[in-house]
């Protein structure tokens, strides 16, 4: 993750956001990233633009990222899946010489708040996934052509591609000098893809991640950090091959292309409005309302539209889990609720489900990808149907499902519904769909559950039963006991809820995804508040300044 270049400049105080994090962008908009496209190939070139970054106060000097270089990249990869559907290989490349990426800004990571490094960790490795999921899902294979060194966050992005080539030409290297430069980690699930994909062997990955000018040439292919090293002379023409035979073994079908919606919200200073999701919240008691709305018009068989239901509301929910984790951070108690007509949206997922296009199949998986972002999201959520209008169903259900309880007003007009959403594709990042983690160790009343909803509308009391709702309750009670249950989750402190609930939504079998957001939640909630990193004498803070940092020697 972390850039080891020393520079002379240093900056201090602490991220505080001056207004909203922008998260949506377009390739017109770029300032630390070029997209060219040529047939099957895609080639984006990582220019960082050293007098953008994502807040004033430090430069990105010799393609380091921050925030802003990440955004970038997501929304690369997201339009690459919809907008250029021929594309079938992705070169990541660099025009700057002898460097193709030296990682995170240090001075970024030294200005920021602890909550924000988490984030940033998070929404990069996030990032990372989708490439791998683009790969694994849509056809889309990537190549990191790495024309010098390769540091930190800019290896991990190597190791998230399908295959990583490093230039041999004396003096350019792969490396991960976290641990011995800055008394911190990979941040954005290196090590697990050092030894869980690529499967170098422990001892050598032990070697390399404490070598901080990294490794190079023949021993980076030999011990498996690469799949190749090229003379810089056969440089061009070898990885145009490569990229040649990477697409020619990509089956999927993409398609037809659809430019992604510009979303808009309107930002207030208590919330963020979009046309199907609203995020309120208030400060004074630290919650939020996020309310999704359901279809406001009956689906179109195999539907091109960018604006449908099904791709923009999940756009805007989204959008507004960024919002919440980067300008909300002491928001901890998130109540859901839906709004709308559940028959339209059973008859969106079934819709999207039949249609045949590679596009509806990327809208599918976009879905995925989103409530992924939800489970993976520090906060507290309480789902809540108290309302006639309430319309749980479907892919909507999957944000009940998905949340910490779900509390329900007994009520005839008030039920729950289920769709082919519901019957396993949209699965967690332990492989498990939603329902099969809530009754992990009992798959056969999952299939109850999907049975019984192929029949109709299920009610509040037998939601209950069936074990779809946490709490219902009746008039008299439900809203003293909703009341309280949320003024107590929000006495607790909110470190030990988000240890918690990391734990407790990844119910199942451990995969690469839930060891690294695993470990990610707790080393960053821990060696990231140690001495030794940023302390006052810590690697961290001292970085780029002539001392020494002095560690504290006694391991725990």
């Amino acid at each position: 993750m972390a850039n080891p270049v020393v520079t002379k400049r240093r900056f201090v105080g602490t991220h505080v956001p001056m207004e909203p994090t922008r998260f949506e962008t377009h390739p017109s908009k770029y300032k630390h990233w070029r997209l060219s496209v040529d047939g099957e190939v895609a080639t984006v070139v990582m220019a960082v633009d050293a007098d953008h970054p994502h807040k004033p106060g430090y430069e990105l000097k010799l393609n380091s990222y921050d925030l802003s270089v990440d955004i970038e990249l997501a929304d690369v990869i997201q339009r690459l899946r919809f907008e250029h559907p021929t594309v079938k290989t992705v070169v990541f490349t660099a025009d700057l010489d002898r460097v193709f990426c030296s990682g995170a800004n240090i001075y970024m990571l030294g200005l920021s708040s602890h909550s924000f490094k988490v984030n940033f960790c998070k929404f990069t490795n996030e990032t990372r996934l989708y490439l791998e999921d683009a790969s694994a899902e849509s056809g889309l294979a990537s190549l990191c052509a790495c024309k010098g060194t390769t540091a930190g966050g800019g290896y991990e992005l190597a190791l998230a591609c399908d295959e990583t080539v490093l230039v041999d030409d004396g003096s350019s290297a792969v490396s991960f000098p976290e641990t011995p430069l800055l008394a911190v980690l990979p941040g954005t699930g290196g090590l697990t893809r050092l030894v869980d994909k690529r499967k170098v062997r422990r001892d050598r990955a032990d070697v390399f991640c404490t070598t901080a000018e990294g490794i190079k040439g023949k021993r980076a292919k030999d011990w498996g950090l690469v799949e190749d090293v090229i003379s810089r002379t056969k440089w061009d023409e070898t990885v145009k091959a490569r990229a040649g035979k990477l697409a020619a073994k990509q089956t999927v079908a993409r398609g037809p292309a659809v430019e992604l919606p510009e979303l808009a919200p309107k930002i207030t200073a208590t919330s963020f409005v979009y046309k199907y999701v609203e995020l309120a919240y208030d400060k004074a008691t630290r919650t939020a309302q996020l309310t999704v709305k359901g279809p406001d018009a009956a689906p179109q068989a195999d539907s091109l539209d960018p604006n449908q239901w099904s791709l923009r509301a999940f756009c805007e929910l989204d959008d507004a889990l960024l919002h919440l984790r980067f300008d909300l951070s002491d928001i901890g108690m998130v109540l859901v609720r839906t709004v709308g007509d559940a028959a339209q949206v059973l008859a969106h997922d079934a819709a999207l489900a039949a249609a045949k296009t590679g596009f509806a199949r990327e809208v599918r998986l976009l879905q995925k990808r989103v409530l992924k972002r939800f489970d993976n999201t520090a906060r507290s959520f309480y789902a809540v149907a108290d309302a006639p209008t309430s319309c749980f169903a479907g892919s909507l259900l999957e944000l009940a499902l998905g949340a910490d309880r779900f509390y329900a007003l007994l009520d005839d007009k008030i039920s729950v519904a289920l769709s082919v959403a519901n019957e396993g594709f949209n699965t967690t990042h332990t492989g498990l769909s939603r329902l099969g983690a809530r009754f992990y160790g009992e798959p056969e009343r999952v299939g109850k559950v999907i049975a019984r909803g192929k029949e109709g509308p299920i009610d509040v009391e037998e939601a209950e039963a069936l074990g779809i709702v946490t709490v219902a309750a009746d008039d008299i009670d439900f809203a003293d006991e909703l009341r309280i249950a949320v003024e107590e989750r929000a006495s607790l402190s909110p470190d030990a809820l988000t240890g918690m609930e990391a734990s407790l939504r990844f119910v199942g079998p451990e995969t690469m995804e839930t060891k690294i957001f695993g470990r990610l939640s707790a080393w960053q909630n821990w060696i990231f508040t140690r001495a030794n990193s940023t302390g006052e004498h810590g690697a961290l803070t001292l970085y780029g300044r002539p001392e020494r940092p002095q560690f504290q020697w006694n391991r725990t």
